[in-house]
């Protein structure tokens, strides 16, 4: 399969969409699977509730029947959140101004790009978060690729069949994750950058170095992701069950379409651009409670579930780019799992 796979891409070459009518292609399944996107947002949130009544309960402890506590309710109290940071451990240091409407998306963008550590909890979240993404990645490819339903018992046994081909994949992932901002982040940032600016006297100089380095790195990173986004690509559209011949089919298609591959890239990273832009225009500051309070959170949720709707976006377009130039559109090699011949049924019925 995997030696047909790379013969058929050799004789295809450039054929198929265009990467702006893959993008678009990308585009309209996700909106022709809009209960996906519900979906996923909905796990976000799930996953994300725990933290926030851990949360609750340290602050409701915090400020017990003080006068303070009368402030912080009728608003935001910075004085007092500075002060909580200070004293609290584990996820409550990271209850800080930054929190609040778009500061948190720089805060976190700030932190991925410093390699900054957060608290345990916090990775631990993440760790799941990533682990239900993984189950679910190979159900949602699937969908996409398809671009038609494929009701519960299809998408979740898409999802089990590829859980641990994909659990693999993570492995290398995290082997190369951790590479790069084990090793290649303080080679760049700890090492070279105190080196290059040694002699630097005018702080734009060192900024534009340091963004240089950002922008070296960050194509590093994205060089990765694509690798591993076009292996999952490859692996649900191909049914393949080796995860290293899947990298290396996803890097000979990368390297056999890269101005394609690039593009639609660049097409989905603006448009993740422009999501960020809307919302650090609308998302409200820190406010009172009531319809203010609750005008913060919808903006908010409206912003996870248009960064979600990009995510998805990303796939389908790579999967859009990928079958045009392959063989054609709705193609995939598994067979749809049917009732009750699906895993789930087997799970259900037992051996």
């Amino acid at each position: 399969m995997d030696g047909l796979a790379g013969g058929l891409l050799v004789v295809v070459g450039s054929a198929g969409m265009t990467p702006t009518a893959a993008w678009l292609d990308g585009a309209r399944r996700v909106n022709r699977a809009l209960m996906l996107v519900a979906g996923v947002w909905a796990v976000t949130l799930l996953v994300s509730l725990p933290l926030a009544v851990v949360l609750r309960g340290m602050i409701a402890q915090h400020l017990g029947d003080s006068l303070v506590g009368e402030s912080v309710a009728s608003g935001v109290n910075y004085d007092w959140m500075q002060e909580f940071s200070d004293q609290a451990t584990g996820l409550g240091v990271t209850f800080r101004p930054t929190v609040i409407g778009f500061g948190a998306v720089l805060d976190n963008l700030s932190a991925f790009l410093d390699n900054v550590r957060r608290p345990m909890v916090i990775v631990g979240v993440a760790v799941a978060y990533v682990v239900i993404w993984m189950f679910l990645s190979g159900g949602i490819i699937d969908r996409l690729a398809r671009d038609r339903e494929t009701r519960a018992f299809g998408f979740f046994g898409s999802s089990g069949e590829f859980f641990f081909r994909f659990f693999r994949l993570g492995l290398a992932q995290w082997v190369t994750y951790a590479a790069l901002f084990g090793w290649l982040h303080p080679l760049l940032f700890e090492r070279w950058f105190p080196r290059m600016i040694h002699e630097v006297s005018v702080e734009r100089t060192a900024f534009l170095i340091r963004l240089a380095l950002y922008v070296v790195f960050g194509a590093v990173l994205t060089t990765c992701l694509l690798i591993f986004d076009y292996a999952k690509v490859r692996a649900v559209v191909e049914d393949r069950r080796s995860m290293l011949g899947s990298i290396v089919a996803a890097s000979t298609f990368i390297r056999g379409n890269l101005g394609a591959v690039v593009w639609v890239f660049s097409m989905n990273f603006v448009v993740f651009m422009a999501v960020l832009a809307v919302y650090g225009a609308i998302a409200p500051g820190a406010g009172t409670t009531g319809i203010r309070m609750w005008t913060a959170f919808a903006s908010g949720q409206l912003y996870v579930l248009g960064r979600l709707w990009v995510k998805l976006t990303f796939w389908a377009s790579e999967t859009a780019l990928f079958q045009s130039r392959f063989a054609h559109t709705g193609y995939v090699a598994r067979p749809q799992p049917t009732w009750p011949d699906s895993p789930a049924a087997e799970a259900i019925l037992g051996p």
